[in-house]
C-alpha cells in the first residue's frame, strides 16, 4: 500500500473510475434476463454501452504506463529491471484472474475445478496487454508502435477473413467455426473455454493481438499529453479531432469486417479506441484544464483502487453466486437469489430491480473504496 500522490493525472483517474463501475454495473444485474439494453452486450456483432467497457480500460491502461514509465524510458540501464517489475506486474493480474475462475468450483468439486477451469479471461487479457505494451512503449517510439498498431489491425483483419479454419473449410466469422475459436480448442481444449460455450471463448488467444492494439492507442495517447512541446488546448483538440475520425473509419469499415467484441474485431478496435479518445478528452478538458474536480470525487475513489474494486467485487459476486441459502418455502436458491428476491424484485418491475440490484452493487463498492480514498489508501500490484 502507498499514499497518493498529487502529481497524478485526475482525469485519467477519473475516466478510469467510471469504467470500473461501468464494469460492476453490467457485470452485476440481479435478473440476467432482465437488463436494459445499453447494459447488455451485444449478442455478436454490434456494440452497446456494456461492450465499451473493456476496449476503455485497455485504452486507459496505455495511457497510465506512458506516466508511469516516461521518465525512465530514456535510461536503457533501468530497463531491465523495469522490465522484471512489468513481467511481475503482469504474472499477478494473470494470477489473480485465474484465481476468479477457480473460485465458483473450488469448493463443490476441487479436482474437477483443476481439469476444467477456464484459462483466458478478463485479468488474463488485461496483464497480456499490459505486458505487451509497457515493452513496446520501453523499446519502440510512437512512430514505430502507430506502424504496429496498423500492422496489428491489418493482420488480424487478413487472418480472420481470409485464412481458412482447418475442418471447417472457407475463413468465417461464427461463434464455433472461425479460426479463433479453432485455435482456443487446439492449445487449450474444451476443457479450460468460457463455461458457458466450451468452443470459443470472448478472451481468446488470437483476439489478444488487435486488444493490444487497443492498448497502443493509449499508449499514444499518452505520449501526446506528455509532449510539453504542444499546448493543452491543442492536446486536447488532436486528441478529440483523432478520436472522432478513427471512430468513424471503424464505423465505416463495418460492412467489410464487423464490429464485434467477443473476436475484437480491427473496426471494434477503431471504433471503440476513437470514442475512448473522444470521452477521455472531456474528462480532460472539464478535470485538468477548467479544474471542475469536486463531482469526479466517487469516480477517483474507484479509479485510484481500480483492480482492488474490480478483483474484490467479482470476488464477492461469485461467492453470492456459491453460498446456498434456504428460501421460507423450503426451497434453495444462492445468497445473490435471497437477497435480490427479498429486497428488490417484490417492488419494482422486472427491468427496474434487476438494474436497481446492479446499482445497490455499485454503490456498496463506493462506500468501500471513498474511505480507502479519503485514507489515502491505494494498494498497488
Amino acid at each position: 500500500m502507498t499514499n497518493q500522490s498529487n502529481t497524478r493525472l485526475l482525469s485519467l483517474d477519473a475516466f478510469r473510475g467510471f469504467t470500473v463501475a461501468g464494469m460492476l454495473l453490467v457485470n452485476n444485474p440481479g435478473d440476467w434476463g432482465a437488463i436494459y439494453k445499453p447494459f447488455e452486450h451485444a449478442d455478436w456483432n454490434g456494440c452497446t454501452f456494456a461492450d465499451l467497457i473493456f476496449p476503455f480500460f485497455l485504452f486507459i491502461s496505455g495511457i497510465s504506463i506512458t506516466y508511469a514509465l516516461g521518465s525512465k524510458k530514456e535510461t536503457v540501464q533501468e530497463h531491465l529491471p523495469l522490465i522484471k517489475k512489468i513481467f511481475k506486474r503482469s504474472a499477478i493480474l494473470f494470477g489473480l484472474g485465474l484465481v476468479l475462475a477457480f473460485i465458483p468450483y473450488i469448493f463443490q468439486d476441487p479436482v474437477k475445478a483443476v481439469q476444467t477451469f477456464r484459462i483466458p479471461g478478463i485479468l488474463q487479457r488485461i496483464a497480456l496487454v499490459y505486458f505487451a505494451c509497457a515493452l513496446l512503449f520501453l523499446k519502440t517510439n510512437w512512430k514505430q508502435q502507430l506502424y504496429i498498431f496498423i500492422a496489428l489491425l491489418i493482420g488480424y483483419w487478413v487472418i480472420m477473413t481470409l485464412v481458412p479454419v482447418p475442418g471447417y473449410g472457407a475463413a468465417n466469422l461464427d461463434k464455433e467455426t472461425n479460426i479463433g475459436a479453432w485455435i482456443d480448442r487446439l492449445i487449450l481444449t474444451e476443457n479450460h473455454l468460457w463455461i458457458y460455450s466450451k468452443t470459443w471463448d470472448p478472451e481468446g488467444i488470437l483476439g489478444t493481438f488487435p486488444s493490444i492494439a487497443t492498448g497502443i492507442s493509449g499508449l499514444l495517447t499518452g505520449s501526446l499529453l506528455r509532449n510539453q512541446n504542444i499546448p493543452e488546448r491543442k492536446k486536447i483538440l488532436c486528441i478529440l479531432i483523432a478520436g472522432f475520425v478513427v471512430h468513424l473509419i471503424g464505423k465505416a469499415l463495418e460492412p467489410a469486417f464487423p464490429i464485434n467484441k467477443s473476436l475484437w474485431t480491427s473496426t471494434f478496435v477503431l471504433y471503440t479506441s476513437g470514442f475512448a479518445m473522444m470521452v477521455f478528452s472531456a474528462f480532460y478538458w472539464v478535470i485538468d484544464m477548467k479544474g471542475f474536480r469536486a463531482w469526479s470525487i466517487p469516480l477517483l475513489a474507484y479509479g485510484t483502487n481500480a483492480i482492488t474494486a474490480f478483483f474484490t467485487s467479482m470476488l464477492a459476486a461469485k461467492i453470492l453466486n456459491v453460498v446456498k441459502v434456504t428460501k421460507a418455502d423450503g426451497g434453495d436458491t444462492n445468497l445473490k437469489g435471497w437477497i435480490y428476491q427479498s429486497f428488490f424484485s417484490p417492488y419494482l418491475s422486472a427491468y427496474n430491480a434487476s438494474f436497481a440490484f446492479s446499482v445497490s452493487f455499485v454503490l456498496v463498492w463506493l462506500t468501500f473504496l471513498w474511505w480507502m480514498y479519503h485514507k489515502k489508501i491505494i494498494i498497488k500490484i
